[in-house]
């Protein structure tokens, strides 16, 4: 990708920010509210609709996560359906937690799974309902194109925990996004007495998910497919370690000796569709890991 990047600044040396242009959507969850930003001159090919934030410091589970995540992606999707004829593919970042059974997990993880969760689950609390948030939007989502037959073609992305560099400006660390809050949580001397539990042990690199983003709009074959986006395991004993090893002046915020909570007979998880169809080989964790720790 970043080769790609080179090449098109190659072959355009007078482009310049200037050319990038921006709307801003104020409340993405208001009928009608990408209209007017989907509307382009020139046209274009393929939309990404990312992710909402991943925090779990919210007041009210129905409003802030349930209904902001599905109205927002049934939104952008009637927007191109009425303004962008020319787009052929939507690709939407859902998440690993549209697939994960927390009460009764399979051997093995894969696309053709999706998290039980109902309504009055998820609105119960906010943990439950980002990962409903999640299942609803993508279904949400698929059900758009299975009824309405639009000019569009559509792919998800389904990351676990995401990891890698904080490119956006924090005004606070109170504002880190719940995957990164661990590695400030550890500086910062918060896990100095014991490790906080690690929770979900799978993890993947920002940049495969952004990569993967990129294949899901160019790979004519990835038109209709969910991809399950993901490294390795982890843990936070791991996290701890490698922040020891790689800035030992900060061992004293953390626990002398930091072990494993990696149960026995964790289930797997299944990348062989996005290995295959998007040509995507995950990166070590190492890579990963080292960026968040090295911004604080």
């Amino acid at each position: 990708m970043a080769e790609k990047g080179r090449r098109i600044l190659a072959a355009h040396p007078d482009m310049s920010s200037d050319k990038l242009s921006y709307a801003i959507v104020k409340d993405i969850g208001e009928p009608g509210a990408f209209d007017e930003a989907i509307k382009s001159n020139p046209h274009f090919e393929g939309v990404v609709h990312c992710a909402s934030p991943f925090h779990f410091d919210i007041q009210d589970v129905k409003k802030d996560l349930l209904d902001f995540a599905v109205n927002g992606t049934v939104n952008v999707m009637w927007a191109i359906k009425a303004h962008a004829p020319s787009v052929r593919r939507v690709v939407v970042t859902s998440s690993f937690a549209a697939m994960l059974n927390m009460k009764n997990h399979p051997d093995t993880y894969t696309e053709n799974h999706w998290n039980p969760v109902s309504y009055e689950e998820a609105a119960s609390n906010p943990a439950d309902g980002y990962r409903g948030s999640k299942t609803f939007a993508e279904k949400a989502a698929w059900k758009f194109v299975e009824d309405e037959k639009p000019n569009f073609t559509l792919a998800t992305i389904n990351p676990p925990l995401v990891f890698g560099p904080i490119v956006h400006y924090l005004n606070s660390l109170d504002r880190i996004n719940t995957s990164n809050a661990r590695f400030r949580d550890m500086i910062l001397g918060k896990m100095h007495s014991k490790l906080a539990a690690t929770g979900t042990f799978y993890w993947v690199d920002v940049h495969d998910v952004a990569l993967a983003h990129v294949r899901a709009l160019e790979t004519e074959s990835a038109a209709g497919h969910r991809f399950i986006t993901s490294g390795s395991t982890f843990t936070n004993a791991q996290i701890a370690n490698i922040i020891k090893t790689k800035f030992p002046e900060l061992s004293t915020k953390l626990p002398e000796s930091c072990d494993s909570d990696l149960p026995e007979g964790l289930y797997d998880i299944d990348t062989s569709k996005a290995r295959q169809i998007l040509n995507i080989e995950f990166r070590c964790w190492i890579s990963a890991w080292r960026a968040p720790s090295s911004r604080f």
